[in-house]
């Protein structure tokens, strides 16, 4: 039994699912990637970790139980026996931590320059509090001369911002490239689409290269062996229309034990 579906999924957007899913196809995404580059190129995959306040009660100002006067703190006495009976005072931290979520980048070997960045984005950069620090980063990304290539498969969630409404659809690709910014390329298709194959810039005068998404999937896919560990008999994460659901149950239907 395979993917049921002739492009993504659908049902990866679980969270039983996504972040497993998001790894694997970062990893064969940034091989094929990596496969296709010049030789004074490379593609490496790195991690950022989402900071998230685990205990918000930690953060409240502690009130003293016994309170000291100037002129106590600074009288002959206590200036003397602060030396001696020095002791530490037991304050809560604050664990900041969270989701983390890898990335590809490629570099210019010859001046380990980085030339494009590109993220698969997650429900941790899609919803708060973790989109707000992804938002707040990305533009450090856009300010530079520096490509930045988004790949959207989650219907749920806050798209990226724009100036105008994005053309309807299910699934997009973003092209950022640095030259031509404020403008970006915008690539959408629908759940019923195979993933296309589209291109991923590179510094100039070197031409495009181009990966086909498709191929990343079905190998992500099959490497993690999601066709055993889906139940399609769960509920599906994202809201769909009742002829898109109608669709979506007619592949399920089809598919072999």
């Amino acid at each position: 039994m395979t993917n049921p579906f002739p492009g993504f999924d659908p049902f990866l957007e679980s969270p039983a699912f996504w972040s497993d899913f998001h790894s694997r196809f970062i990893n064969y995404w940034c091989e094929s990637i990596a496969d296709q580059l010049p030789g004074d190129y490379e593609a490496s995959i790195s991690e950022r970790v989402y900071l998230v306040e685990h205990d918000p009660d930690a953060r409240k100002l502690i009130s003293h139980d016994v309170s000291i006067s100037a002129e106590d703190f600074y009288s002959p006495a206590a200036i003397q026996s602060s030396v001696s009976t020095l002791e530490p005072t037991t304050i809560p931290m604050v664990v900041l931590d969270g989701p983390r979520e890898t990335y590809i980048e490629i570099l210019h070997r010859a001046d380990r320059g980085l030339v494009t960045s590109l993220e698969l984005l997650s429900p941790a950069n899609k919803q708060p509090p973790g989109r707000v620090e992804y938002m707040a980063k990305r533009p450090a990304v856009l300010s530079q001369q520096v490509h930045l290539v988004e790949l959207d498969l989650l219907r749920s969630g806050q798209r990226v911002p724009f100036a105008k409404p994005l053309p309807p659809a299910d699934y997009y690709y973003i092209v950022s490239r640095y030259e031509a910014r404020p403008d970006c390329q915008v690539y959408s298709w629908q759940l019923a689409h195979e993933l296309p194959t589209l291109p991923i810039p590179l510094r100039a005068p070197d031409p495009d290269i181009h990966v086909s998404l498709s191929e990343v999937f079905r190998t992500a896919f099959e490497r993690g062996r999601f066709h055993r560990r889906i139940d399609y008999k769960s509920s599906l994460v994202s809201e769909w229309s009742d002829v898109e659901k109608q669709w979506i149950q007619q592949k399920i239907a089809n598919l072999k034990p």
